[in-house]
């Protein structure tokens, strides 16, 4: 497999290959076409043979791609095959629902350890989990690597405790709290999550599709 520099489109595209891959090899699918896929994912086969060849050559001209090994395939892409160690800090709401439904091993990482100032939590395990005070948090990370940081505190605490995390060599933050964070001479790499922007796509994508109907019948009426 080459791993070359390639755009963050079609980095971000390759998570649904790997997810529809799956789908359909536990649906006993072991082989499909680039225009199936295509069609499946809502993309042209030609924009997924172009995103396949940024690393490697995966299917055959006459055959398509097999399922599983492409999957095996995409898996090792994004690393899913290495083993990553993660910790959440902030056993709230979102840290809780994560804990409690998210499957980190899954996707490869390893859900190490939770971090909270609630005493109640602390010396207790969630879900094979154990939490602690967040006063440990400091040995902890001295003493572990720490691949990814889940970091689902309030947004207050967000800039102190991730500049904690950036400074103690912790690789990545996968940041739920809402508050924007941007490090760009960080070695830090920093995933922000904000749910409202899913919502917000579908609030244009309605509201384009209502500015069509009501356009189309503005015509209608103005003909008739």
């Amino acid at each position: 497999m080459k791993r070359v520099k390639v755009s963050n489109n079609v980095i971000r595209r390759m998570p649904r290959y790997l997810r529809k891959l799956g789908e359909l090899e536990k649906n006993g699918i072991n082989r499909i076409s680039s225009f199936e896929l295509g069609k499946q994912l809502g993309l042209t086969p030609s924009q997924i043979r172009q995103d396949f060849s940024c690393f490697g050559e995966f299917g055959q001209q006459g055959y398509g791609y097999n399922v599983p090994a492409l999957r095996e395939q995409v898996g090792s892409i994004l690393g899913t095959d290495r083993g990553f160690s993660a910790i959440l800090v902030g056993v709230g709401n979102i840290g809780h629902a994560l804990m409690d439904n998210f499957c980190f091993s899954e996707w490869g990482f390893k859900l190490t350890h939770a971090f909270d100032i609630n005493p109640e939590l602390f010396d207790t395990c969630f879900n094979g989990v154990p939490i602690s005070s967040m006063d440990d948090i400091v040995e902890y990370v001295k003493e572990n690597k720490v691949d990814v940081a889940v970091l689902t505190v309030p947004s207050t605490a967000a800039i102190p405790v991730a500049n904690f995390l950036i400074e103690n060599g912790v690789e990545a933050i996968w940041n739920f709290t809402n508050q924007e964070l941007v490090e760009p001479n960080s070695p830090t790499i920093v995933e922000n999550i904000h749910f409202s922007d899913s919502l917000l796509s579908l609030s244009y994508y309605i509201s384009e599709r209502n500015d069509e109907k009501a356009a189309r019948a503005a015509r209608l009426e103005k003909q008739n």
